[in-house]
């Protein structure tokens, strides 16, 4: 019993030290000015020279870091997959990104998948997308537990129109 005990908490401390260097990669300033160059890509592949540069086998030099940011989560991916990451947590957490980037990458993803002929290529990245968009249709609302009361702001600016979160 002690045996199970200690390895449950060696499993609680090593999500914690994942978790805690995936935060500290996603705030990190050039992840996040990857962030916003992603958020450009939809834009940009309605170029046809973007796209034929990116079908090629190697990325262009300015592409480069679509590759890390699509290997970061992978391994993100891998990690829940293998439930050293609590797959709630993560989607909780950056669920957002991680569907938002999924978004804007799977058109390459899938290119990259047919050239390569490597159909699981980021497989693991898919796979957290998938958990991460399932979180959020089981939360369209945000996962604040249902029964506690909100510390709402005593006023409400007028532009913003009135909703209810409940």
């Amino acid at each position: 019993m002690a045996a199970l005990l200690q390895l449950r908490h060696m499993r609680a401390g090593n999500q914690i030290v994942a978790l805690n260097e995936v935060r500290e990669t996603i705030e990190s300033p050039s992840f996040q000015k990857t962030i916003l160059f992603v958020r450009e890509l939809p834009q940009r592949l309605t170029d046809p020279e973007v796209r034929h540069a990116l079908a090629q086998s190697q990325f262009p030099a300015e592409y480069q870091r679509l590759r890390t940011l699509a290997n970061f989560f992978e391994h993100v991916g891998t990690l829940v997959k293998n439930r050293i990451i609590n797959r709630h947590i993560a989607a909780d957490l950056w669920g957002g990104v991680i569907v938002g980037n999924w978004n804007a990458l799977s058109p390459i993803i899938t290119n990259r998948r047919i050239i390569s002929d490597q159909p699981a290529l980021w497989e693991n990245f898919e796979y957290l997308a998938v958990v991460c968009d399932d979180f959020r249709k089981l939360h369209p609302n945000g996962a604040f537990p249902k029964g506690t009361r909100r510390m709402a702001p005593a006023q409400r600016w007028p532009e913003v129109p009135e909703r209810n979160y409940h």
